[in-house]
């Protein structure tokens, strides 16, 4: 049986770098090396492509510890000099004469997860893991996913779209805007980032300013959105034509929301698969995120995000990632594996569905 040859796609110029890298080290060791000989292709911070060498020795750094030990800054920092260090040559982009058959996105957030590098790939007429460009467009933008979904009757938080060119210009009218259509707390976040990267939950008008130009200084497009109470209930969904959900899965934060440090450095949130809901909402959750799946045209995976109330039986959709985490501790693999598929067989099962397209 002949080897299939797998371009391990890491790294990226966005927010969520140094999360891609520890998810890359998690597939890379989950990968069936028998059917899969792997290549790490890593993009820098300044987007600079390096095939192999240096992109292997990233992969066989403990980034996770590093970040746990010293800072998120410190991490970025190390990956940077071992980059320069190295002196590497960048890819020059030839992936027929690297003999690449698939490749297997790891790259979260901007330049990544938003449709440009997949449609970069289709171009080169390279397969790859995950929805195609439309979808992953789509998804990105917080705001039009909210539209899609909700056309396709699913609840979502109501919200308002702020532009940071508008903020900038008339702070004040802004804030005036927002305060009138939207009682405190309340949520905003960049429209266009993922791991719960620029989210600020706002309590009062004195945490209004720093919260949007923090936002903005990360995105052109913000998102202000209403506080819902509930449960975060996440599924994960796989398959292209003929999706399946996984199990439900909870996150009880440890503090108010589950944001970028409680996610990958802190990990005090607790996890229960399943979800602590009744069964009857359960498969409720499920259906809507099949639904909601099939509306944005998603394939090969997404993790599907809602709240839910278990006591009004209310499921409001919060956000669809289409290339979650693979860490040790991201729900997207732990759902899989609640529900029959193992790390390894996820993985294997993540290239068919790409090369099927």
């Amino acid at each position: 049986m002949p080897i299939t040859t797998v371009a391990l796609v890491f790294g990226g110029k966005s927010a969520e770098h140094e999360i891609s890298v520890i998810s890359a080290r998690s597939i890379e060791a989950n990968i069936d090396q028998e059917k899969y000989k792997v290549l790490p292709l890593y993009i820098s911070h300044d987007g600079r492509w390096y095939l192999d060498g240096i992109a292997r020795d990233l992969l066989h750094l403990d980034l996770a510890a590093l970040m746990r030990k010293s800072s998120l800054e410190d991490a970025s920092a190390t990956l940077d000099r071992m980059v320069e260090t190295a002196r590497q040559a960048p890819f020059n982009h030839d992936f027929i004469s690297a003999g690449i058959d698939v490749a297997f996105l790891v790259l979260h957030g901007s330049y990544g997860e938003d449709g440009r590098i997949q449609g970069y790939l289709d171009t080169c007429g390279i397969p790859y893991t995950g929805c195609g460009v439309l979808a992953s467009a789509l998804t990105m933008d917080k705001a039009l996913t909210k539209l899609c979904v909700a056309d396709a009757g699913i609840a979502v938080a109501p919200s308002k779209t702020i532009f940071s060119s508008d903020y900038l210009k008339d702070p004040d009218s802004v804030i005036a805007a927002i305060e009138s259509g939207f009682a405190y707390p309340f949520f905003v976040k960049p429209a266009n980032l993922g791991s719960s990267v620029g989210i600020s939950k706002v309590r009062h008008a004195g945490e209004l300013p720093g919260a949007l130009g923090n936002a903005c200084s990360l995105d052109t497009k913000v998102l202000v959105e209403k506080t819902i109470a509930g449960r975060e209930v996440e599924v994960a969904v796989l398959g292209n034509s003929d999706p399946v959900a996984s199990v439900c899965g909870e996150i009880e934060p440890a503090s108010d929301f589950y944001d970028y440090r409680d996610k990958y450095i802190d990990n005090k949130a607790q996890l229960f698969i399943p979800a602590r809901i009744p069964e009857i909402l359960q498969e409720e959750v499920r259906s809507a995120a099949l639904k909601a799946y099939k509306a944005l045209g998603c394939r090969g995976m997404s993790r599907i995000d809602f709240f839910v109330d278990e006591h009004s039986g209310t499921i409001v959709l919060n956000e669809v990632n289409t290339i979650p985490g693979f860490t040790d501790i991201s729900m997207y693999p732990m759902l899989m594996e609640a529900s029959g598929t193992g790390f390894r067989e996820l993985v294997d099962r993540l290239l068919n569905l790409a090369l099927e397209k």
